[in-house]
């Protein structure tokens, strides 16, 4: 009898215990530098993320300036960041081309981000990312986005060279209502990335974009309802150069600043690039998006083009951010 009351008991406790894991849908904690939250630094929530996590974790991030290289692990998937005010809610460190780490290695553009994201199904939401390494610093990354799945909505990258490294081949990204400033290639990689009503902001006269986008992948950046502005005088910039041969770029229905030059292109100085950069305009406007001038190897999508093969879906696939 004594038996079958304790296998009665332990059946009982083990459904309670299922039972509480399929009923917690998601998690939530809080970070906040003055001590009411959970933790008093972002990375401190991040290692709190379980291996291998399969339900939402939602860290709340409170206004504050918090100086931290920032890493999200492989594995740590379906993170969502949500900033108090993306004014106010800034994530910020000053790593830069040359210096060294902590181990001796010497700081290239793959390792200067202040926040490394590798893990999948990330998103953020009103916070600023920053690299306030210096105008004349060189490379000096804000974001290091590699994994794919990884949404990005009413935020800000500010920073000056190589702000946005859009990483990892065939991975998908997405921007919406973002803030990106910048002065040299400051969105760039392989990723397959589509930025809609975005603005980008050019502080120095140089390049927009520099993607690496491999043969074998149809899209690099996409561009939709976007806004290309400027600092004052300004009035030598291109809207990419190609960091690989076979770089893809396309501005769809965007408004280009007088800062764009005519040309609209820049082949990196080798010529042979011409021949394998796919850079593409459709239906843009502003002072900056005058065709007669652009140069003869960048081409403006057809109509046809546009509606089969560029919307949103068909570049993201199932994916719905």
């Amino acid at each position: 009898m004594k038996i079958s009351i304790r296998i009665i008991f332990t059946v009982f406790l083990l459904h309670a215990v299922m039972f509480d894991v399929n009923a917690q849908k998601q998690i939530n904690i809080t970070v906040a530098q003055d001590g009411t939250g959970n933790y008093k630094t972002v990375q401190e929530a991040l290692n709190k993320v379980p291996t291998d996590n399969k339900i939402p974790f939602i860290i709340h991030i409170k206004n504050g300036v918090y100086k931290e290289r920032l890493i999200l692990d492989t594995r740590k998937n379906f993170v969502t960041l949500i900033g108090e005010d993306k004014n106010k809610t800034i994530l910020t460190y000053d790593n830069h081309a040359g210096l060294k780490l902590a181990n001796g290695d010497t700081i290239n553009t793959w390792s200067s981000a202040s926040f490394f994201i590798y893990a999948d199904n990330f998103t953020a939401e009103n916070i600023t990312f920053q690299n306030n390494a210096g105008f004349t610093a060189g490379q000096a990354t804000a974001l290091f986005v590699f994994g794919t799945r990884e949404a990005f909505k009413n935020c800000r990258m500010i920073g000056f060279q190589d702000v946005l490294f859009c990483s990892g081949q065939g991975t998908l990204q997405y921007y919406e209502n973002c803030y990106i400033e910048g002065t040299t290639d400051f969105i760039f990689g392989p990723a397959t990335a589509v930025f809609n009503h975005c603005e980008m902001h050019s502080k120095k006269n140089s390049h927009v974009t520099a993607a690496s986008t491999p043969r074998e992948i149809p899209y690099g950046f996409v561009f939709f309802d976007c806004k290309l502005t400027a600092d004052s005088g300004l009035n030598k910039v291109s809207l990419g150069r190609p960091w690989q041969p076979n770089a893809s770029v396309t501005y769809i229905h965007c408004y280009i600043g007088s800062h764009i030059i005519p040309e609209g292109w820049s082949n990196w100085k080798n010529p042979d690039n011409e021949k394998t950069a796919r850079f593409a305009e459709y239906e843009n406007s502003g002072p900056g998006a005058n065709i007669t001038s652009r140069v003869s190897w960048s081409r403006q999508l057809t109509k046809e083009e546009f509606e089969q093969k560029y919307t949103i879906k068909k570049i993201l696939g199932d994916w719905n951010p």
